[in-house]
């Protein structure tokens, strides 16, 4: 694994570091304001770290390590640094006895070793973690789209204010954000890779949704890894397709290519959870306390997702590099490089 760096040609950052703080600050107090009254969520205190073989830490992927250590008041049992809540939100849910309709968010903060390192991808990781309770009627399509445009009016609430404030910054997000599944993706570019696809659908569109994350496509292949056990990728939807979560993707004209901002979906029932693990050949979690309280019918039916906090600010206040809005470690030769450039990391 390496680390990866572009530099934009004549790159100038329209705030200065003093400002981009000030900006920061703007875009996070908007944006979870316009969140918070668009979903109905509380906010909550989050951990930063949990207890290794509970279930609860989120697997990403399934390879990446996590941050772990060994803690002297529990007899040295392990605690590992959260990736994201994914899970833990669900059970947060019951604790806080929240009804239908409602939810909660939390600030997310994580380490993640085996990043590479690039303009967008930092070992830190900070993230808007929300989880809202639903009922199983509404685990459908049309559903899942509804909460999305409702994250991207909040968005878009947000840019406004940011232009507001600081003229000098235009918007630049579409009316609509479009929707899309994976397999189509797919079929329209059939001779692009995964990451090739988002990029020439994004240039097009600027904001779209990508459905389907996690499930095989006619390729044999999937668009990206997403984890069995919190996401629902295997349910059949109203497109003709599977899936009921996906990731919302804005085009960086800076950097030219498409930028990640959440990624989200209904969360899997008993019996879609069975059902994803057996795929994934990873039934041996079924015992862990999240996924036997599940199985047990003792969490209720959610939809949540984590929304990039300093990916967002990246964004809207048009830097080339997630560095100049967040604090984190950097090779020395990054450093230098971006210093060269006008791009001052933190």
């Amino acid at each position: 694994m390496g680390n990866h760096l572009f530099i934009p040609q004549n790159y100038n950052p329209i705030l200065c570091r003093k400002d981009t703080e000030k900006a920061i600050k703007l875009i996070k107090d908007t944006f979870e304001l316009q969140l918070t009254s668009e979903l109905r969520l509380r906010r909550v205190t989050a951990p930063l770290i949990v207890l290794q073989g509970t279930g609860i830490n989120d697997d990403l992927t399934g390879v990446e390590r996590k941050v772990q250590f060994p803690v002297k008041a529990f007899d040295e049992a392990k605690a590992e640094v959260v990736n994201s809540l994914a899970k833990w939100k669900r059970m947060a849910l019951v604790d806080y006895e929240m009804p239908e309709g409602y939810g909660i968010l939390t600030d997310m903060n994580a380490l993640r070793p085996d990043e590479d390192l690039d303009n967008t991808h930092s070992i830190y990781v900070d993230q808007w973690d929300w989880e809202l309770c639903m009922n199983n009627e509404n685990r459908t399509l049309a559903f899942l789209k509804k909460i999305v445009e409702k994250i991207y009016e909040a968005i878009k609430r947000t840019e406004y204010v940011l232009y507001e404030n600081y003229p000098q910054i235009k918007p630049t997000l579409p009316e609509n954000i479009t929707f899309i599944h994976a397999e189509e993706l797919l079929q329209m570019y059939p001779n692009l890779t995964a990451k090739e696809r988002e990029d020439a659908f994004a240039k097009k569109h600027a904001a779209y949704f990508i459905i389907g994350i996690g499930a095989l496509l006619t390729n044999g292949e999937k668009h990206d890894l997403r984890s069995p056990d919190y996401d629902d990728w295997i349910t059949p939807n109203s497109d003709g397709f599977v899936g009921l979560n996906g990731d919302i993707m804005f085009w960086n004209p800076l950097l030219g290519h498409a930028l990640e901002i959440s990624s989200m979906g209904i969360r899997v029932n008993p019996e879609t959870l069975q059902i994803q693990l057996n795929m994934e050949n990873a039934t041996d979690r079924k015992e862990l306390l999240f996924h036997s309280k599940l199985l047990k019918g003792d969490l209720p039916q959610s939809i949540g997702g984590g929304i990039g906090q300093s990916r967002l600010c990246m964004f809207l206040l048009k830097k080339a590099h997630i560095g100049e809005v967040q604090s984190s470690i950097w090779p020395d030769d990054m450093r230098e490089e971006c210093k060269k450039n006008n791009i001052v990391l933190v």
